[in-house]
């Protein structure tokens, strides 16, 4: 699942964007509102964490904007203004949560999915493929019923390719969705991830369920017969 995070405090954006990162979702992070409009508009996200003091343009108008241009993923407010008049605007305007500074990280958290579960952008419990099963709420992976102990990096990796199994994904998307840096042809950090994945879901299995595509990237699918 994709984040916007909109925040122009450096202590708290960067605080968010570990966090969230932590709890296995992909996270983008600007500064201001202007930003956060274009990125709102030009890209997918599953939900937006939107400050109202930003530079440029303040939350209520990013909030305005992301509305105007049709996009209906869910936007929480995350904002000092605590005032009863400031979160009956945010929920007019569109916004669809509002938490007060300080918060609790859990209780952010718990936001978040609760959101995500809702209506059209609901969040699936489990994700599965054959006799792999991932469960995100418990953020556990077994296959023919055995555990399997992945990494937080190689959880969100196995995330990723359930939920566009059958997809040939580019190293260049692996490398945004689940490091969020540029791909570098330089760097082998993909392949290396995905080889200890493949030694812990597919190495002591039948079928082997993911496939390099050479020159392009990785699928994940049940190989035909």
């Amino acid at each position: 699942m994709k984040i916007l995070i909109v925040e122009d405090e450096h202590k708290t954006g960067d605080y968010l964007k570990q966090g969230l990162s932590e709890a296995g979702f992909v996270v983008d992070l600007v500064r201001d509102g202007l930003d956060g409009l274009h990125q709102a508009l030009t890209n997918e996200y599953d939900i937006v964490v939107l400050d109202i003091m930003l530079p440029k343009l303040d939350g209520w108008q990013v909030l305005k904007g992301i509305r105007q241009g049709y996009k209906q993923m869910p936007v929480l407010f995350l904002t000092a203004h605590d005032q009863i008049e400031d979160r009956v605007k945010g929920l007019e305007l569109g916004a669809d949560d509002y938490l007060i500074k300080p918060f609790a990280f859990s209780e952010l958290l718990a936001r978040i999915r609760t959101l995500l579960r809702r209506g059209k952008y609901h969040d699936p419990e489990h994700l599965q493929i054959a006799d792999l099963e991932l469960d995100l709420l418990r953020r556990r992976v077994t296959r023919s019923g055995k555990r399997i102990d992945l990494t937080a990096k190689e959880f969100t990796l196995l995330e990723l390719l359930l939920r566009r199994q059958g997809e040939a994904l580019p190293r260049s998307l692996i490398a945004s969705q689940v490091w969020d840096m540029n791909f570098d042809s330089d760097t082998n950090v993909i392949e290396v991830a995905m080889r200890r994945l493949r030694a812990k879901i597919d190495d002591d299995f039948e079928p082997k369920l993911i496939r390099t595509i050479r020159g392009m990237g990785y699928v994940l699918e049940i190989p035909e017969k």
